[in-house]
């Protein structure tokens, strides 16, 4: 039951085929724990390497329209139908894919009433994961005021941040 094969020969049920031990479904890069509960993947979320981006505002963090698409999709969607844009999701959705230029100018609406919470693994005290308000930016990097490095203990080396 707990580790079938442990003392010579496994057991086998009618067809000869070799029974799964509790070991066997836990245990390893299939196993329960790394497959399922410890590893997954997050809706809304992006991650990226830091730059730094003197020129913000304390209050602000430059984020790339990758991830700003991603974060805000569901809003954007919902913008272009509410302007007449996109009659329904799928259309919207390939706007989106295309990407017009009315997306963006909906995604800059949006992005003024919804800040984002900027973490940095690993997250020791309350300031590993602090809230900024988004401000579009070309490239992949997000931009990071440097006088909020040492709260995160970030440097802009190549570290990353979610």
């Amino acid at each position: 039951l707990l580790d079938n094969g442990i003392r010579g020969q496994p057991m086998r049920d009618g067809h000869n085929k070799v029974y799964k031990s509790f070991s066997d479904v836990i245990e390893g890069k299939e196993g329960r724990f790394r497959e399922t509960l410890l590893g997954k993947r997050v809706d809304y979320s992006g991650r990226s390497v830091i730059v730094v981006g003197p020129l913000l505002s304390l209050h602000q963090c430059g984020l790339p329209r990758e991830i700003a698409i991603e974060l805000f999709q569901a809003f954007v969607i919902r913008g272009l139908i509410r302007q007449d844009v996109a009659s329904n999701t799928g259309i919207a959705k390939s706007k989106i894919r295309e990407k017009e230029p009315i997306v963006w100018e909906i995604l800059q609406e949006v992005m003024q009433g919804h800040p984002v919470l900027l973490n940095r693994a690993p997250t020791l005290h309350r300031l590993g994961i602090q809230a900024f308000q988004p401000i579009l930016v070309e490239g992949r990097a997000i931009c990071l005021h440097p006088l909020f490095c040492k709260g995160f203990n970030a440097n802009f080396d190549g570290d990353q941040m979610a």
